[in-house]
């Protein structure tokens, strides 16, 4: 046996150690961000190491209706702050290390205490005719009780740390943090009718990650319906009805968030809010398809361990959910992103994870089924230079492995499988790699 041992066990692939994602975070001009908005970050204590932010508020200022629409987890397990959300929202509080999650009925109070808390901040000068107004969020270790006491009095003394600067709007994305290496921060400005307007969002994973988000059936205080799913939070001062809001952020988060995965683990606290307070727009009504100023990609690029920035398209597919879902598979099979971090060209994996989908039935009933001879999947370089394909109609090409240990040493690149199915159906998923320090993080994450 210990003649077997060796072959069998010894590794012939180098530790990497994660690469610096300091990059992807800096100062973004003061101009870009919304207006009539407070936001900032505090310890409450809900962290144990002394000083590192774990609570977040914001807070809408506007006179004006600040609209909301949501994206919540589909996960069985929601957490107490998903189930406790409904309303219009003019303020969002977070906060981190806690997820508040299977914590039973403590955890519903506990969620109603830091609603009922940050309620109390709104301006008084600003009438509503909602009680409630507070949409909240939680992240951290499953099945633990928040240090409620310390939060609620955090909340009561924020009003000190809120402001409309760069350093509050990273303060408070610095609070959504866990695992998280540094703050996913991005803001846009974009002009509708001759108006400027302005977008920023925020949010925060690194691992658990493969939301799946869509409206909820919570329903609104009075008639309208807040429709809520990874933490995030985007906000705009433009005016835009709330049916019109949450139609744009569900196009959008099938696109970018449910469209991102580091582990193929579905989070119990996936959450993405988009409040619109109107401004900048003297409340005239605004429909605005962009709602998503890309903060999506920064959870990806900060996957736990992660070495690599994998962009997988997969394209010619029947429907667009047909490729949605080939590309899912791709972006979580565990011996895909092992071949991933080891820069490895094993494309038999992925073709195996593309055969592993059924197809939707057709309008006729049937199920369309893959041809092997028209797939093609082929590797793209982010940098410009020649693509390497590695299958064409089904033929193994003779692949230069000198020319594909340069395309996946680079920290980005695209994998790209064309089904050649002669369909429209076309989507994009963004992954990345799984590796040794993926294992280490997650193998004490408690304690």
């Amino acid at each position: 046996m210990s003649s077997i041992l060796p072959k069998r066990f010894v590794s012939t692939i180098t530790l990497k150690a994660a690469p610096s994602k300091a990059h992807h975070h800096g100062p973004l001009p003061a101009s870009s961000f919304p207006v009539g908005y407070v936001l900032g970050g505090l310890h409450a204590g809900v962290k144990k190491k002394p000083g590192v932010l774990d609570v977040a508020v914001i807070l809408s200022t506007s006179e004006h209706p600040t609209s909301a629409a949501a994206c919540f987890t589909r996960n069985a397990f929601k957490a107490a702050p998903v189930i406790v959300n409904g309303g219009y929202a003019r303020a969002v509080v977070v906060n981190s290390g806690c997820a508040n999650a299977v914590t039973g009925k403590q955890g519903i109070d506990d969620a109603w205490a830091m609603v009922k808390e940050t309620d109390a901040l709104r301006p008084s000068k600003l009438a509503s005719k909602f009680e409630h107004e507070t949409l909240v969020m939680s992240t951290g270790v499953i099945g633990q009780n928040l240090p409620i006491s310390k939060i609620v009095e955090a909340i009561r003394s924020s009003n000190s740390v809120l402001g409309s600067d760069f350093s509050a709007w990273e303060r408070a994305a610095q609070a959504f943090m866990t695992t998280d290496t540094f703050p996913k921060l991005r803001s846009r400005t974009f002009t509708i009718g001759g108006v400027e307007y302005r977008m920023a969002g925020m949010d925060k994973g690194a691992g658990m990650i493969h939301p799946n988000m869509g409206p909820a059936s919570t329903t609104f205080a009075g008639t309208k319906q807040l429709h809520a799913t990874l933490l995030g939070c985007i906000m705009t001062d433009a005016a835009v009805s709330p049916r019109s809001l949450q139609s744009a952020l569900t196009y959008a988060v099938d696109r970018s968030f449910n469209s991102i995965s580091v582990d193929g683990d579905m989070s119990t606290n996936d959450s993405i809010y988009l409040l619109a307070n109107g401004a900048a727009s003297n409340g005239s009504p605004v429909i605005d398809e962009e709602t998503n100023p890309d903060a999506y990609d920064l959870v990806v690029r900060d996957g736990e361990g992660a070495t690599k920035f994998v962009t997988v398209t997969v394209k010619g597919a029947p429907t667009y959910k047909d490729a949605h879902n080939i590309a899912s598979r791709i972006s979580t099979s565990a011996l895909v992103k092992t071949a991933l971090y080891g820069e490895d060209a094993n494309w038999g994996r992925i073709l195996a994870a593309t055969g592993s989908v059924p197809l939707l039935p057709s309008s006729t009933g049937a199920a369309p089924v893959i041809d092997p001879t028209k797939v093609n999947v082929t590797f793209v370089p982010s940098d410009g230079t020649t693509a390497l394909p590695v299958l064409v109609n089904g033929e193994p090409e003779k692949v230069d492995e000198v020319r594909a240990k340069e395309i996946l040493s680079l920290e980005d690149f695209e994998v790209l499988v064309d089904l050649g199915m002669g369909g429209n159906g076309e989507a994009k998923y963004w992954t990345c790699d799984f590796s040794y320090e993926y294992v280490r993080i997650n193998g004490d994450y408690r304690s």
